[in-house]
């Protein structure tokens, strides 16, 4: 077969700009079996396999990219959930040039491969034409609860349902999924592949049980007494941040995580939806990370006129995907970088109707090693709008440690937890952004699987 040494990338057929920001239906529409094999020829096969050490999950890239440049898709959706529970979802949301491409060779002299394009082909592949079941392996009668049914609980579960346990799930909200549902929108994400992915854990085995709150409905102390043997904390960072600055209590005022909330779970942008949203025409968000990203242009895609994005630092210090700032630029965000908010400003109603942001400069660099932005004296100015969304950050609910003896925590309320996953607590592990705070999907579901391994030892070690 011959290699396709072309420097350029294959690039995604997508949705015109100016149709999707005005719908809901997914941007990107995937490669065709002839790109995803063109593209699968870029790949030089190396011995030392660089992009797998980038992987979180391990993925054996490599193998599962010679599979489908031979046309053999199902083979490489085989060798992917070797090591992955939610291949259809880390090919769409997945920081891949940070990570498994970051390390490419073919990114040295041009495009990487598209790796994360690949195994979402591959991925939707399999659930367009696999028609069978997957196997359900022999139990061995030992229960593990799993606390929150986002990628790390859900990779957690998989893998230890894989390895025979009776793994059950207890999620707080209605629907599982997680950040997976409630927090990525319908355009990055459809929620029907969400769907797919968690019925493959259930014909595995794996129990969910909705509106579970742990620490309210049942503590992780009566799980053990109720017959589990360990349990994984995989909880998410629900808690959203706020700036602190007068006005943030007006009408109109909301936390991405609220926003994005009414948008994907409970369907706001749909006629007659139980939890509308106001029809807002200048809305500021408020963040320059990906959840900023999704609420500006969902909040286009709800009928804003005009939609920005106020970050206090400069464009290259972003945070976002390249790939997310790119479509919401395409699709008319307005970027208002260096400018940071002071004070949001109501009518005699309670409503927002204005948003005072001060000009920002970049100063010596802080303890990140990033440029401290520091405000320009005289330079406050007032931005016309009439919807501000916080978008700069979430934290742990404090609720599972509260109601759970002996579980450390660090100042910022994050579970402390080893490189194992394991807390202060025997028998309880943690991972995912319950552990780091908020981070990225295929993290959690690294943490998610090395917590499994742990867990898997442990029990037994224990017997």
């Amino acid at each position: 077969m011959k290699a396709n040494m072309s420097p350029n990338k294959n690039p995604m057929p997508s949705q015109d700009p100016k149709e999707r920001a005005h719908n809901f239906s997914e941007v990107a529409l995937g490669y065709t079996a002839e790109i995803a094999m063109d593209e699968a020829q870029r790949c030089l096969g190396c011995k030392a396999m660089p992009c797998v050490k980038g992987c979180p999950v391990n993925i054996e890239i490599p193998q599962f990219i010679a599979k489908v440049a031979e046309g053999e898709f199902e083979e490489a959706y085989t060798i992917i959930s070797r090591s992955s529970a939610l291949p259809a979802v880390c090919g769409r949301v997945c920081p891949q040039e940070t990570q498994c491409e970051g390390l490419c060779v073919r990114g040295k002299k041009g495009d990487p491969v598209g790796i994360g394009r690949l195994e979402r082909f591959v991925a939707d592949y399999h659930n367009e034409n696999f028609k069978g079941e997957p196997v359900k392996p022999e139990s061995n009668g030992i229960k593990v609860a799993v606390i929150g049914a986002g990628p790390a609980g859900l990779t957690c579960a998989g893998d230890l349902a894989k390895a025979g346990y009776e793994v059950t799930i207890f999620e707080a909200l209605h629907l599982a999924g997680g950040v997976l549902v409630y927090g990525i929108p319908e355009f990055r994400l459809p929620k029907a592949i969400v769907g797919r992915e968690i019925e493959g854990l259930k014909a595995l085995g794996v129990k969910i049980e909705t509106n579970m709150i742990v620490g309210r409905t049942i503590t992780i102390d009566e799980l053990f007494d109720d017959g589990f043997k360990a349990a994984f904390i995989g909880s998410g960072a629900g808690l959203p941040n706020f700036m602190k600055i007068p006005g943030e209590n007006l009408k109109g005022v909301y936390s991405a995580n609220e926003f994005l909330t009414r948008v994907n779970l409970m369907k706001a942008y749909k006629q007659g939806s139980d939890t509308p949203i106001k029809d807002n025409k200048r809305v500021a968000v408020v963040g320059g990370g990906n959840v900023a990203m999704d609420a500006a242009r969902s909040a286009l895609r709800l009928g804003a006129e005009e939609v920005y994005i106020v970050y206090r630092r400069s464009e290259n210090e972003l945070p976002a995907r390249a790939e997310e700032i790119e479509h919401a630029k395409e699709e008319g965000i307005i970027f208002k970088t260096l400018n940071n908010p002071t004070k949001i400003m109501g009518d005699e109603n309670g409503f927002v109707n204005g948003m005072e942001c001060i000009t920002m400069e970049l100063g010596e660099p802080d303890a990140s090693g990033r440029r401290r932005p520091v405000p320009v004296e005289g330079s406050e100015h007032i931005l016309d709008v009439d919807c501000v969304i916080m978008a700069i950050g979430t934290s742990p609910n404090p609720l599972i440690k509260n109601t759970t003896k002996g579980l450390e925590t660090n100042k910022w309320g994050c579970i402390v937890a080893n490189e194992d996953g394991l807390t202060s607590r025997e028998g309880v592990y943690a991972g995912g952004d319950a552990v780091t705070g908020a981070a990225t999907v295929i993290l959690a579901m690294g943490a998610g699987k090395t917590a499994a391994a742990a867990i898997d030892k442990y029990i037994k070690e224990s017997n």
